[in-house]
């Protein structure tokens, strides 16, 4: 940087010294932050302050620190709204949010109705957690990205994974939250069966994050003499299921989404032993760069990176990239502009290149099935176990085909 600025002529610097004065970005972290559900959003929250700590500290956007302000939805889409409006009032130009495919759900449509009424003050959502297919489907449109799965890439690679170290059996059950997500997955479950070779001998969808007792779903499990439960529980509703399995003693083996968020394992013991996961990240996947990650992570943040933290981390480091490549116009961040630099931004992760697909803005990513196993190389939760990958996907490999139902349309 000190050779190129040495290398600029007066009237270039003097330019520089304006554009300086532009208004600062402002990023609004719209999450979960109390409830039943902040388990789930106060991770997105520490990897979205640990992301944005990185950004200021190679500099910011043109030459300003980036401001995070923070907004707890408390778990609802009516409330999402409601912060969305007050975050908007606050100059904000870009939101993130993950935890929840129905608050996600909201601010999208939000997101859209608001940039329509409201031309040259555009914001743009940077889904980071909802995986909801509708998301890059009938409801993607120019200021959505989504930097997560969705529930046909993750049972495909699950799926793939388990049969390849013959984990699958022959007769699975569908175990589902009943909203857009769970219902992607029941219907993901059912068209992988003739792939994976299995029967779906039982589907049940349930009220999300209300049921406290879980037996009388274990007991279903049970009588369908289910060989895999394959399940999109997260947050409350998967520790809960872990908790009435390990109560049972029931053997059946579980293919997940989200078996490692915090407290599964710990819940589980050694039942949780043989379990699969298809997961976004996994340190011991990623080697000497996954070890470096994780070790400025813990120092920044005083934990290692789980769960979904660390497509968190990498979505909102591709904001920081497209950031590098807009300059300042009239003093401010044109975000029709940022939108158009983020649809060709790569990101170079320790499990491969993360690049955002322009037809649906869905990135692509790639993806790892792990089990839990003693023989891992990290441990989790103060156990002697940890998870073990099995199969790494690349980014191509992981990927589905657009949905027929985007119909992306580009500002003028």
């Amino acid at each position: 940087m000190a050779l190129f600025r040495a290398s600029l002529g007066a009237a270039a610097l003097i330019a520089l010294a304006g554009a300086a004065t532009a208004a600062p970005v402002k990023i609004a972290l719209i999450e979960t932050l109390s409830g039943p559900q902040a388990a789930a959003g106060l991770l997105y929250r520490s990897a979205v302050r640990y992301a944005v700590e990185r950004m200021n500290a190679e500099g910011g956007w043109n030459g300003e620190p980036v401001q995070l302000l923070e907004y707890d939805n408390q778990g609802g889409p009516a409330a999402a709204a409601d912060k969305l409006k007050a975050a908007v009032a606050d100059g904000v130009q870009i939101v993130v949010q993950g935890a929840s495919s129905a608050v996600g759900g909201q601010l999208t449509e939000d997101v859209r109705k608001y940039n329509v009424r409201n031309p040259g003050k555009e914001v743009v959502l940077v889904n980071v957690g909802g995986e909801a297919l509708e998301l890059t489907g009938e409801k993607c449109h120019f200021h959505h990205f989504r930097f997560a799965g969705n529930a046909q890439i993750r049972t495909k690679a699950l799926v793939l994974a388990m049969k390849s170290v013959d984990a699958l059996g022959s007769r699975v059950y569908a175990m589902n939250q009943n909203y857009s997500w769970g219902q992607d997955m029941e219907k993901a479950i059912a068209d992988q069966a003739a792939v994976g070779g299995y029967q779906v001998v039982e589907k049940t969808l349930h009220d999300v994050n209300k049921i406290q007792d879980f037996a009388p779903y274990v007991a279903k499990i049970g009588a369908a003499k289910a060989d895999t439960v394959i399940t999109g529980n997260w947050s409350n509703d998967l520790l809960l299921l872990m908790k009435a399995t390990k109560a049972s003693g029931l053997k059946t083996r579980f293919g997940t989404m989200f078996l490692d968020q915090p407290g599964n394992l710990a819940n589980g013991g050694e039942l949780a032993l043989g379990h699969f996961v298809a997961h976004t990240f996994n340190a011991e996947a990623g080697g000497a760069e996954a070890d470096r990650f994780i070790a400025d992570f813990k120092a920044k943040t005083g934990q290692v990176p789980v769960a979904t933290q660390p497509q968190a981390v990498f979505g909102m480091l591709m904001v920081a990239e497209a950031l590098k490549r807009v300059q300042p116009e009239a003093g401010k961040l044109n975000v029709n502009a940022f939108a158009r630099a983020m649809e060709s931004a790569k990101v170079r992760t320790p499990l491969g290149e993360i690049s955002m697909r322009a037809a649906d803005h869905q990135a692509l990513m790639p993806l790892v099935v792990s089990t839990v196993s003693k023989d891992a190389k990290f441990k989790a939760e103060a156990t002697d176990m940890g998870f073990k990958p099995v199969r790494l996907f690349r980014a191509e490999e992981a990927a589905i085909p657009p949905q027929a139902s985007c119909r992306m349309q580009h500002p003028a």
